[in-house]
């Protein structure tokens, strides 16, 4: 494997208006194409908006969703990969010729569509269906997979994909500001957003405390580094739907380490480059080479039955 120049991306999308957000994952990409990045990645549903979603019947989610990659948006961002020669990664719904319902995040370049991985743990509307794979293919050599927010949250999907080769691992969000049981969470007052220009202060104290960055930073490293991997984290800034999300898109290396971070409250993306050396010099690759699978695989493969629950999406929090 060579060197890889990487751009992760932020920016404010606009609910149900895909023309819009691939104009802004256009102009993005062509900018950092010019500054020599080959990929970029942007966040969960980055082309169709996110929170929206959850107050949408099936109906209305079979008319936002779109075949991958035959669909309009797919075709698009294959031609936008094509005119600045960069591989982009962007997430939308999909349905399937049996009007299935997914939530994918795709792999495209020039020559077309790369990967397609379907979220294992969609819960923003109750017509998504779980995917059922992992994904794990290449870019320009390097092993890479993709995990969709919570997909990231459940240890065991990181360290299965790491297993099955990924050195690389996109994981596009749409996260944090939100209420959970944990202290100190909750949502960020909208009006800080409005008047950041005046008051920036205000709000990089909320997009930086408990309620967002400060929470991230408890696992995210941890899993780079747990994994040997390199980790590509895309979050949007700015307004999705009635939350206020707080960006801070971030690469991180198999240390731990960022290496790359958006840190304004504008449409943005950082580039970094990775390079192969530091996957066997850290010390996760030591530490999965240590395993000892006899120890614990009936135990982690007993019968379990998922519950998963939101607790923002519970109805005394809408």
């Amino acid at each position: 494997m060579e060197k890889l120049k990487i751009a992760t991306a932020q920016f404010e999308h606009r609910s149900a208006d895909k023309a819009y957000n691939l104009n802004v994952i256009e102009r993005l990409s062509k900018e950092a194409a010019a500054q020599g990045a080959e990929v970029i990645a942007f966040h969960e549903c980055s082309i169709t908006g996110y929170t929206f979603a959850r107050n949408l019947d099936r109906q209305q989610m079979l008319d936002i969703a779109e075949p991958v990659p035959d669909g309009e948006s797919t075709q698009k961002l294959i031609a936008i990969a094509a005119k600045y020669n960069i591989t982009i990664l962007a997430g939308l719904f999909e349905k399937d010729e049996n009007d299935n319902l997914y939530k994918p995040y795709i792999c495209v370049d020039k020559n077309g569509l790369i990967a397609k991985h379907r979220k294992l743990h969609p819960f923003i509307s109750p017509h998504l269906t779980a995917g059922q794979d992992y994904t794990i293919f290449e870019i320009k050599g390097w092993k890479c997979g993709i995990l969709i927010c919570y997909d990231n949250n459940v240890i065991e999907n990181v360290r299965a994909t790491k297993l099955l080769g990924a050195d690389i691992i996109f994981m596009p969000h749409v996260t944090m500001c939100t209420p959970s049981s944990r202290p100190g969470a909750g949502f960020v007052d909208p009006g800080l957003w409005h008047n950041r220009e005046n008051d920036p202060t205000s709000l990089r104290l909320e997009f930086d405390g408990m309620k967002g960055r400060s929470w991230l930073m408890k696992w995210l490293p941890a899993r780079a580094y747990d994994n040997a991997v390199y980790v590509v984290f895309s979050n949007p800034i700015g307004m999705d739907d009635d939350q206020l999300k707080n960006g801070c898109s971030m690469i991180i290396d198999p240390f731990g380490d960022i290496l790359a971070e958006c840190r304004t409250f504008e449409d943005d993306f950082v580039t970094t480059t990775i390079t192969p050396e530091k996957l066997i010099q850290a010390g996760g690759h030591r530490y999965i080479n240590a395993r000892r699978p006899e120890l614990y695989q009936e135990i982690i493969g007993r019968q379990h039955k998922s519950a998963q629950k939101v607790i923002w999406l519970q109805p005394n929090n809408n």
